[in-house]
């Protein structure tokens, strides 16, 4: 199969909602030569409905986004997001801005469905703890882990493989386009292009074989439009959103927001971590006051019907807001498109994305950074590490029936390790502790 991209190749392919996208023939190859079930149905459409109907992107439903769900505010059950509704809600939005922006919207949804399939039980924290685990096999990155999700672990397809005759998962055997849209990060670990010593990486070693296949032709280091598009599409879905749950559950006081020593330690969050180092903190205080002085924004929040509507349409504000300034500022660098692949870069204004770091960092500084917050997140790394090494004295047994198999078949320790680290990653916020306690024997103080 021939990934080489050369925009002779590319020709109409795949009629969506919106007409004919241009797509060539080798985006919508699969690892796995497949017969088209259904005619008339595309191949991104088929995508979308592996991922939805995926067993992994059901159990984001149990691991948390940001406030844990179960725990109250100060007066009422906020209902808070799990990585599964943040993930849906990442799709709409990404479903629109891509087919505002000419791509095929099935691939970008199916993209933004997809890009938090990886993450581990206990999100960032139980990521760090997995690094720690697997740092002498390949470390854990969730977007790694999510490519190996998507191309290894979640049943679907089987293939046999030419060397031993047995049968062998290919995963959810998606299109080639669709999974260079889920890739965030598409280099190995240790070759970030900017900063060596980054933690983000997008395959491990050993899944090598299909990454190269996937970016057969693609410019080196650079993500693919879609991916790009679903990059924002989350970024504006858990800023907007996660600032909403800190309302909902009481840790957030809108006034609090114009206190001057509150705001510099919101800039003290945001710079370095959501905007640049060099970053002017009074470029984040301009940020800030354009979005106070909007009048759909929250400046109370009481829990009444109306102030949810109120703040139900201000998220939709601030979602609109961000979506728009990118679709514009893309249109007027590149046209009316249709933009797709490698035909274009997102443009974002940088007055936009300050806006929403600074979202981000107002949910970072109010709901993430609390006192009982770290006390629960080294309760969780407790947990992950005590599970990894009564997983380790005792494997195969803990394991479950899929990974008990791969763990008896794989060729040496750095390989059983791996298959470890995916059970694991595999679990959600409380089978993790289930596990944990069945195979330890101890109770755990978080919930």
């Amino acid at each position: 199969m021939d990934g080489t991209y050369d925009t002779r190749d590319i020709k109409e392919h795949d009629a969506t909602e919106h007409g004919a996208t241009p797509y060539r023939a080798g985006d919508t190859e699969r690892w796995d030569t497949e017969a088209e079930k259904q005619p008339g149905r595309t191949a991104f459409q088929r995508d979308r409905a592996r991922v939805l109907h995926s067993a992994a992107l059901r159990r984001l439903a149990g691991k948390t986004q940001v406030v844990t769900p179960g725990t109250r505010g100060t007066a009422w059950d906020a209902s808070p997001r799990t990585r599964l509704t943040h993930s849906l809600e990442c799709a709409q939005v990404g479903r629109e801005l891509g087919a505002a922006l000419g791509c095929d919207p099935d691939l970008v949804e199916t993209a933004c469905l997809s890009h938090d399939m990886g993450h581990p039980p206990f999100g960032h924290n139980g990521e760090q703890a997995l690094n720690d685990f697997a740092s002498d096999c390949g470390g854990f990155e969730g977007n790694a882990q999510s490519l190996r999700l998507l191309t290894r672990l979640e049943p679907k397809r089987f293939v046999r493989d030419t060397r031993s005759g047995e049968l062998v998962s290919v995963g959810l055997n998606l299109t080639r386009a669709a999974l260079d849209a889920a890739t965030k990060y598409p280099w190995p670990r240790g070759a970030h292009p900017r900063d060596p010593d980054s933690s983000k990486f997008g395959v491990y070693e050993d899944d090598l074989p299909v990454f190269e296949w996937v970016r057969a032709g693609a410019p080196a280091d650079r993500t693919c439009f879609e991916a790009q598009v679903m990059d924002w599409s989350d970024d504006v879905a858990y800023s907007v959103h996660d600032f909403e749950d800190g309302l909902h559950a009481g840790h957030i006081d809108p006034a609090l927001l114009l206190a001057e020593a509150e705001r510099e330690e919101i800039w003290g969050v945001a710079v370095g971590r959501y905007v640049p180092a060099d970053t002017d903190p009074q470029e984040l205080a301009d940020a800030l006051d354009r979005l106070l002085a909007q009048e759909w924004w929250p400046h109370r929040y009481d829990g009444s019907a109306v102030a949810q509507a109120r703040l139900k349409d201000a998220t939709s504000q601030l979602i609109g807001r961000f979506c728009k300034a990118a679709e514009d500022a893309t249109h007027q660098a590149y046209g009316p498109g249709p933009l797709t692949r490698y035909g274009a870069e997102l443009v974002v204004p940088v007055r936009v994305r300050d806006e929403c770091a600074v979202l981000k960092a107002v949910a970072d500084r109010y709901v993430m950074q609390r006192a009982e917050q770290e006390v629960l997140r080294a309760d969780q790394r407790i947990v992950i590490a005590e599970l990894a090494a009564a997983l380790t004295a005792r494997a195969p047994d803990g394991l479950e029936p899929q990974f008990r198999a791969l763990f008896t078949a794989a060729p040496d320790d750095r390989a059983r390790k791996r298959v470890l680290v995916d059970q694991i990653a595999a679990l959600t916020d409380a089978s993790a502790r289930t596990l944990h306690r069945t195979l330890t024997g101890t109770r755990q103080t978080g919930t």
